[in-house]
């Protein structure tokens, strides 16, 4: 008897992790409802906003304050301390899950912000090497700014975009189509074009795979009005 109730709790539990593979990934776009950009949400009751202290890009006269949610006690586990801390700064580039950035003039106490939409910014990166060429001083943004998949956040579980500003923030304008995903970008500094390329939900399944369509696209940083070109090299 204990034998034959061994097998079963060995087929319920083979059951039980059969069906846990075959449940399906959630899908970056929802196309049964609306979809709008919504106040991302959290589960954590401890959750603060908070400012990483300045970042000056090198050769720039303008502050950069990181802003961020931050989880109280997330790194204090074992008697720890908080380090409050919602970003990373590497070379000429600011890495993190911010909501937002802030931007001071050097010499002024008056702040900027950079947008009044939700988002997720994860990178923003200072395109150093072009600036100290052309004298144009651009930073690129990679981001989540609307709920896609309908969870009630804008986190990295939504499309990724391709932004881009003046080192003040200023004229940030998205690059990227409207559910469109984000694969990568370069700048190739020979012709002063940033390239990119996005992958479009063909079939609206919801996923983004190999079924769907490629776009290559890049922007002259040069030019008077910074405009988008599909290009296509294949």
């Amino acid at each position: 008897m204990k034998i034959i109730s061994k097998y079963i709790l060995l087929a319920l539990v083979a059951l039980f992790v059969s069906c846990k593979e075959e449940e399906p990934k959630k899908p970056k776009v929802n196309y049964d409802t609306k979809i709008t950009a919504e106040e991302p949400k959290t589960n954590e009751v401890n959750t603060i906003l908070v400012s990483d202290l300045p970042v000056q890009m090198d050769g720039t006269s303008v502050l950069i304050h990181p802003i961020g949610e931050y989880s109280v006690g997330s790194n204090s586990k074992g008697g720890g301390k908080d380090s409050f801390r919602v970003s990373n700064y590497g070379e000429y580039e600011i890495t993190g899950f911010l909501s937002n950035l802030k931007f001071q003039q050097i010499g002024s106490d008056s702040l900027k912000v950079l947008t009044d939409k939700p988002m997720m910014i994860e990178r923003i990166t200072y395109l150093k090497s072009f600036a100290d060429k052309s004298k144009k001083q651009f930073l690129v943004y990679v981001l989540e700014d609307m709920d896609s998949n309908k969870d009630g956040k804008v986190d990295g579980s939504d499309i990724k975009d391709l932004y881009i500003s003046t080192i003040d923030g200023q004229n940030f304008t998205k690059l990227s189509a409207d559910f469109q995903e984000l694969i990568d970008w370069s700048m190739v500094e020979v012709q002063n074009r940033l390239y990119f390329r996005t992958i479009e939900d063909s079939n609206k399944n919801g996923a983004f795979d190999k079924d769907d369509k490629v776009h290559y696209h890049f922007v002259d940083l040069l030019a008077k009005e910074l405009k988008v070109e599909e290009y296509n090299p294949l």
